[in-house]
């Protein structure tokens, strides 16, 4: 059988080459780990890519060997089942808990924010030795505590935003703090993580490279779009009068991307000799994000039907599992931290609040399949489908039987009342239990945590005053915009946790005619002001790489100016910025960062 350093270089010849820096085999350098090392473990999460997007569920109209070659080497799941969008799946396989139970009610504004002392995944396996990584999208909170470098990784390079607007040579955030990403992010992600896991020669690994592809804007380099831009779509969308064919071909390149970011991390898995004795993850966060071919699922992202929530997760630890083993019953994505934990003899905290199951032994074929009385959840918006066995109950109440009919076109409610009144009772038992204490509850955010002293405020999560506008619909990676008048401004709502001085930094757009002008920002103790002595550049970043017309706003090639220091006492407050020149036009703020000195 060949190597998949051999699929990668075969499956993508008429798309790119691969690196030879990637795929130079350091076997002969290094030992192969001890038989009975700790396995490592390297988590892939995708971005909107549905059950119909690989080519090994029935997709000719793109090519995605690499995946494919990892569900025929390892465990595939038939019906896996994540959330509608992307902040609850993510917060649920962080801490296999119901995303309402720890506070992720939104993916944007706070909503997106898991509740700080919870325990993770991550913090489970830093106890246990592991070093621990992020690389790519977080979306389950921006300042300390809610940082993924507070939640249990040691080393994160991304952005926590639902997100992103611009996908080349855009700010990142490593580690708290923002830099210039390099190149495409997908690949840009993909380096980081090989780079983390080749630093790792004596600790074990729990590294989630978290994509943020085929998520919009829809921006894919030309070596992939070549490939698909004049396709001719073959399979359409189950509600085909609804595919926008060209944003379905950018959909398909960004894939074929995604999939050969995925071969360079099991091509350096298999360089470093440690790819027997790794556990890889492959799962998405939710369901496609347009119509297109979905293999006759009914729902695309946002929606608690099979096509909004239905996932591939493909499990591979040749070490322990059989190859080319397909699970039938249902499992959902609260079952990966207990799995993951146990495989790897971790111990979680807390494992009594947990909702999620222990597949372990399962999937290495010592245990019967997991129970069909399982109730499996899906939940957006206040919308709840409710999956036991081969049923669902969906947010309308009908019933359909997900063997027989998955795309679910026929009801049985009435031929199954029982069933249909059971599921009906626990959707509504649930929803009790959890909206009206979670829904509609505004947080303050963070800043001054006694550990991690720099906060981030993102014009996500502040609101406008006045004639002050976003720049878009989508508060995520937005700026603000539109001072006109003295009672204009931005105000974040924040909670100081540690009181002190601190150092203002603004990120801004500034075009010329507010030069001369000044940014005021006040606190409870006063104001500090900034004065814009130069312009920058404001030309609009992204949409001339877009493949199809965005519904994100764009961004600017925002530059960092700092302001003098100030003092901040312990407490909830509002932090406001106003501009003092109406007779000039304002600049584009995109963020501002407050660090304690």
């Amino acid at each position: 059988m060949p190597s998949l350093v051999a699929v990668l270089a075969a499956g993508h010849s008429l798309i790119v080459p691969i690196p030879a820096a990637v795929l130079a085999l350091a076997a002969l350098a290094q030992l192969a780990p001890a038989a009975d090392a700790p396995p490592n473990v390297l988590v892939v999460i995708a971005d909107d890519l549905g059950w119909g997007d690989l080519s090994a569920h029935g997709n000719k109209q793109l090519q995605t060997p690499i995946v494919d070659r990892l569900a025929d080497e390892g465990v595939s799941f038939e019906r896996f089942y994540v959330q509608p969008v992307c902040a609850p799946t993510r917060a649920e396989f962080l801490v296999g808990r119901h995303h309402l139970r720890v506070g992720v009610t939104g993916v944007s504004q706070g909503c997106e924010r898991l509740d700080a002392g919870v325990p993770t995944i991550a913090d489970a396996f830093r106890a246990a030795g592991y070093a621990t990584g992020l690389f790519g999208k977080w979306h389950n909170g921006t300042q300390p505590p809610y940082h993924p470098v507070c939640r249990g990784f040691d080393e994160f390079y991304g952005f926590t935003s639902g997100h992103w607007g611009h996908y080349y040579d855009f700010w990142l955030d490593h580690n708290n703090r923002m830099v210039m990403g390099q190149g495409y992010c997908a690949d840009d992600f993909t380096n980081h993580a090989i780079g983390f896991m080749d630093a790792m020669s004596d600790a074990p690994f729990f590294a989630v490279v978290a994509f943020n592809t085929p998520h919009s804007p829809m921006q894919v380099p030309d070596r992939w779009w070549n490939r698909h831009r004049t396709q001719t779509i073959t399979q359409q969308g189950t509600d085909a009068n609804r595919e926008d064919v060209d944003h379905t071909r950018a959909a398909l390149a960004m894939c074929e991307n995604l999939d050969w970011n995925v071969g360079r991390l099991l091509a350096h898995l298999e360089s470093r000799g440690i790819s027997d004795n790794t556990i890889v993850v492959f799962f998405s966060d939710n369901g496609p994000n347009g119509h297109r071919w979905n293999a006759g699922l009914r729902g695309v992202k946002g929606s608690t039907d099979e096509g909004g929530v239905r996932s591939p997760l493909i499990v591979r630890w040749p070490k322990r599992l059989s190859p080319g083993t397909i699970v039938h019953s249902p499992a959902c994505v609260l079952d990966l931290p207990p799995t993951l934990a146990s495989l790897c003899g971790v111990a979680l905290a807390a494992t009594e609040e947990l909702d999620g199951a222990d597949l372990s032994t399962e999937l290495v074929g010592e245990a019967a399949p997991a129970s069909q009385d399982r109730t499996l959840l899906s939940h957006w918006n206040g919308r709840v489908a409710t999956r036991r066995g081969r049923h669902v109950l969906d947010d309308r109440g009908r019933l359909y039987d997900l063997v027989t009919d998955p795309g679910q076109t026929q009801d049985v409610a009435a031929r199954e009342p029982e069933i249909a009144t059971d599921l009906s009772s626990a959707a509504d038992a649930w929803l009790e239990r959890f909206t009206a204490k979670r829904l509609g509850k505004a947080q303050p955010f963070t800043v001054g945590h006694p550990e991690y002293p720099r906060a981030y405020l993102p014009a996500r999560d502040a609101e406008g005053v006045g004639r002050v506008v976003r720049s878009n619909r989508f508060p995520n990676c937005t700026y603000f915009t539109g001072w006109s008048g003295h009672n204009d401004a931005v105000v974040w709502d924040v909670e100081v946790l540690t009181p002190g001085v601190y150092h203002a930094e603004f990120y801004l757009a500034v075009p010329p005619a507010a030069v001369g002008g000044s940014l005021v920002l006040e606190t409870s103790m006063g104001a500090t002001r900034i004065a814009l002595t130069e312009a920058t550049d404001c030309e609009p970043l992204g949409p001339a790489m877009d493949r199809v017309l965005r519904q994100e706003g764009p961004v600017m090639n925002f530059r960092s100016f700092d302001g003098t220091a100030l003092k901040l006492e312990a407490g909830r407050q509002e932090l406001r910025v106003s501009w003092d020149d109406f007779s000039n036009k304002g600049p584009l703020l995109w963020q501002l960062c407050l660090e304690r000195q």
